[in-house]
Parts: C-alpha cells; structure tokens; sequence
C-alpha cells in the first residue's frame, strides 16, 4: 500500500494508523511525499521520515515542479494538486503498489460536495474507494468519515508535528470559502455533518428534476 504523505496532521495521522493496522495484518507499506520546488513549505524532510520509520512504514521523497497553465480553467492550485497526484501514481507504478491511501478527511469531502454543486452543477465528492483502471490502481481515503477538529486534536494529543503552509495561492482558494459555509451550517445544526454525508447515499429522484435533454 502506498500513503500520500503531504505532512499535514491527516496524513501523518494516516501513516500512524497503516503501521498500527500492519501490527495486525501485516502487508508492505511505503509512504511518499511530494514536494513542490517553487511552493512554500515549512516542514522537514527529516522528521517525516524519522516518523515513518518509527511506525514501520517505508519513506520515499520527491521533489518536482510544475508550470502554471496559461488556460484560465486549470489554475494553479489544480496543477500543483494534478502534479502531486501524477508522482503519487507513477511511484505507485514503480513500486507495484495496487493501493493508493490518502488522508482526505470528513471536511474534505463535504467541502468538495459544496463546490461541485456551486461551480459545477453537479452532485459529487470524493468517494472513500475509487478504482482507476488506466493506472491500475485504487485509491482509497480511511479517514474519510473522520471530522478535521478530531484528526488535529489527535495530533496535538500525540505531539505530531505537521507542516505549516505558506503557498501564495492559498489565500485565493474556493475551499477556504467553503470552511466557512460549512462552519455556518454546523452553527445551525451541529449533526450537519453527519446529515450531509447521509444525504449522499439518500438521493431521492422523484423529487429532483428531470434530466437535461
């Protein structure tokens, strides 16, 4: 199994988790990080891989760059994110790895819900297992039900130590405006997460309308 390790408190709690489980059942594990040579991190290489090292799990890192796309549609956070994706499956494919974990978290999905239904016009998330025939690969996201305030609360328990971003970019992303809406619909229901996760499985077509011709 390979583990996308960006070294926030999701993936590093992911990589805790895997060795834990291997404890249990054991299988190979390899964690990568991929950093971005042009983008502003704070996080040492070192320390991710002492980490992995005390939960068993293999540590590979690597380094890339990307040029911003001059078409308007694929902005620059998409290509840094399709970058990063791209190595992720490409080490996967150097390594044999069947498996791809990546941290995403309750948050992450709900968020992504809010955007595609914004922007889109679509009802999509992310799914917690998505098989990828072109690569041969199936990506999957264990913490997928897993609320952000818990997973950073547990890194703070268990005294992980996660990077700290300064893209540029950031400050322009729709999912920061998300967290927001997403915050307010909790004020106004705190099961609001739960609700709207259940409501991805509870689809009801008769009261939607019909499809576009």
């Amino acid at each position: 199994m390979l583990i996308g390790l960006s070294g926030g408190k999701d993936s590093l709690a992911l990589v805790e988790f895997i060795g834990e489980w291997r404890r249990i059942v054991p299988f190979e594990a390899m964690a990568v990080h991929v950093s971005m040579s042009h983008v502003p991190y704070q996080v040492e290489i070192s320390y991710l891989e002492s980490f992995c090292e005390t939960h068993g799990v293999d540590f590979v890192h690597r380094e890339v760059a990307f040029v911003p796309d001059e078409n308007s549609k694929r902005n620059v956070c998409f290509m840094c994110s399709w970058t990063r994706r791209k190595i992720l499956f490409e080490v996967a494919r150097e390594f044999s790895m069947s498996k791809l974990a990546l941290g995403h978290n309750l948050d992450d999905v709900l968020e992504t819900l809010l955007m595609n239904m914004t922007f889109q016009g679509s009802i999509s998330a992310i799914p917690p297992a998505l098989k990828m025939d072109k690569f041969d690969l199936t990506l999957i996201r264990p913490l997928c039900q897993v609320e952000e305030s818990v997973l950073a609360e547990y890194a703070r328990l268990k005294g992980m130590v996660p990077k700290q971003k300064k893209c540029p970019y950031e400050k322009d992303s729709r999912r920061n405006s998300m967290k927001e809406v997403l915050s307010c619909l909790k004020d106004m229901n705190p099961k609001a997460y739960q609700t709207m996760w259940g409501a991805m499985s509870n689809v009801m077509p008769d009261y939607l309308p019909p499809e576009r011709q």
